[in-house]
């Protein structure tokens, strides 16, 4: 016997999504979650080609849930895709990084300023729980657990901010300077990522107080610096790299 809606006599209709919809679902999402930190991580070189076969083996995939995946980490800036010749990692100049940080710099800092006037103490909570979590990991040199709560906090103080345009632009520009933004941290033998460490101390105590303004300017600041250490990165000399004649 049907169940119907009551005092209408109208039959409830049941949902016709199936177990196999959602773990199609599950798949495709945690498929682009390992790609993406796979390529922010830096194990395939800027400008490198992405090596398709190898990336299905290791993440027991076909390559047309890898190639989906793919589409999406173009949209977001990380890759390009190459026309009937795979895609590759896009490789950012010094003139790109600088743009693309002061863009950043300038969202997150308006980011800060609104939501200084509108977080609820409940999502100060939840930021303060991101933060002992990332200093953990960085107390245990975890780049990985580290970079991830990072990042959790900065988008955190962007759905702070009550504005949909601004979130929109901000996850645009972030997933073009994500992989940048976490091999900046390595800069000047681990150096910059203590530094970050006490620059989010400072927006955390700021987050609490709710000073708009102060926040603000450390979180431009802190984009700046991060652009400084980006660049520093990419201008260094790699280990690995033949010594000059």
């Amino acid at each position: 016997m049907k169940s119907t809606i009551p005092d209408t006599g109208v039959p409830i209709t049941p949902p016709t999504g199936n177990g196999g919809d959602r773990q199609e679902a599950s798949l495709h999402g945690e498929t682009l979650l390992r790609l993406r930190d796979y390529v922010v991580e830096g194990n395939i070189p800027e400008g490198g080609r992405v090596p398709e076969r190898q990336l299905c083996e290791m993440l027991g995939i076909s390559r047309t849930p890898l190639r989906e995946a793919l589409k999406v980490l173009a949209a977001e800036g990380l890759i390009e895709l190459l026309p009937n010749r795979g895609a590759r990692v896009r490789q950012l100049s010094q003139r790109d990084l600088e743009e693309l940080f002061d863009v950043m710099a300038g969202l997150e800092s308006l980011a800060g300023r609104l939501a200084c006037e509108a977080i609820t103490d409940a999502e100060i909570t939840a930021i303060e729980q991101l933060h002992y979590e990332m200093y953990g990991h960085y107390l245990h040199r975890d780049m990985h657990g580290y970079f991830q709560a990072n990042q959790r906090i900065h988008e955190s103080i962007v759905a702070a901010a009550r504005n949909e345009t601004l979130k929109t632009a901000y996850a645009n520009f972030a997933g073009r300077i994500r992989r940048v933004r976490y091999s900046a941290n390595f800069a000047r033998k681990r150096q910059r990522w203590a530094e970050a460490m006490r620059e989010h101390e400072a927006v955390l105590d700021a987050l609490r107080r709710r000073a708009a303004s102060e926040l603000s300017d450390i979180l431009f600041q802190h984009l700046r610096n991060k652009r400084t250490a980006a660049i520093e990165h990419l201008t260094e000399p790699r280990e690995d790299a033949p010594a000059s004649p």
